[in-house]
């Protein structure tokens, strides 16, 4: 009698209460979990929180990037794949078999981008995706032309002055030569049509946006539709804004990871 009430009481908790956290723990699907741009990974950011939850089902590597507020774009797009490799060996060393890579805003770009150059990923968690330097390109042709001429010369590291935004708000910033064209070339892979484009048959991406993001009326034309198709592949939007999407899309980002 004791076993049955035990039994019945479980059944409850599951199907009446909900699942706890961990009850359908996954150890083999690992997720490099990107910040964007000029923000962070600590814990109390959008993506320390969002990976805080995440950590009771998968293991998560939340990498501090180039683009972080500490080092305000100091490498390339290409140089920050390396920075990704050595989270995913990280994640393969602690046991997982499936990785997924992701990030929120100019973190989703990169992770994109990051695809369409690695194979063997599980897929790719767009958060909020941002970053888009075709909106600058005519602002920053002059810069991108002499950027271009410098790397031809063999100067990559002379400086130009690049305009770039974060949601709106203008940046002035003064970058390398070959760290410009890498993030602000209209014609280059972080441009996330551009990517999209390029990625590989048989890779699920989860596009997840908030309702009042800038990007919420363009998102599924502009990239998601260049995606190659995929049954796991969801274009998914949450309330909310683009800051808040991680926690706001926390249970549909665990039931996609879930599927793979």
């Amino acid at each position: 009698m004791i076993k049955r009430e035990f039994i019945v009481a479980a059944l409850f908790m599951i199907f009446v209460i909900g699942p706890t956290p961990g009850a359908f723990a996954d150890g083999n699907v690992g997720i490099v979990l990107m910040h964007g741009k000029d923000s962070t990974a600590r814990p109390k950011s959008a993506i320390g929180k969002l990976a805080s939850f995440l950590n009771n089902d998968f293991k998560v590597e939340t990498p501090d990037m180039p683009w972080s507020r500490s080092n305000g774009l100091n490498k390339t797009l290409e140089d920050s794949f390396k920075d990704i490799d050595a989270a995913v060996a990280k994640l393969k060393s602690a046991g997982a078999t499936k990785i997924v890579v992701g990030g929120h805003s100019m973190g989703a770009a990169a992770a994109l981008a990051y695809a369409t150059q690695r194979t063997g990923l599980a897929g790719v968690l767009m958060i909020a995706p941002g970053h888009r330097p075709e909106k600058k390109a005519g602002k920053n042709a002059a810069a991108l032309e002499k950027a271009k001429a410098l790397i031809s010369a063999g100067n990559p590291n002379d400086h130009v002055d690049i305009i770039d935004s974060n949601q709106g708000r203008p940046i002035f910033r003064s970058l390398g030569a070959d760290i410009a064209v890498s993030w602000f070339d209209p014609e280059g892979l972080v441009v996330m049509q551009n990517s999209a484009a390029k990625l590989a048959e048989g890779t699920p991406v989860l596009f997840i946006i908030g309702e009042q993001d800038r990007l919420s009326s363009t998102g599924k034309s502009l990239i998601f539709s260049k995606l190659p198709t995929h049954p796991n592949s969801s274009y998914t939007v949450v309330p909310g804004g683009h800051k808040a999407t991680p926690m706001k899309g926390k249970s549909e980002i665990t039931a996609w990871l879930r599927r793979l």
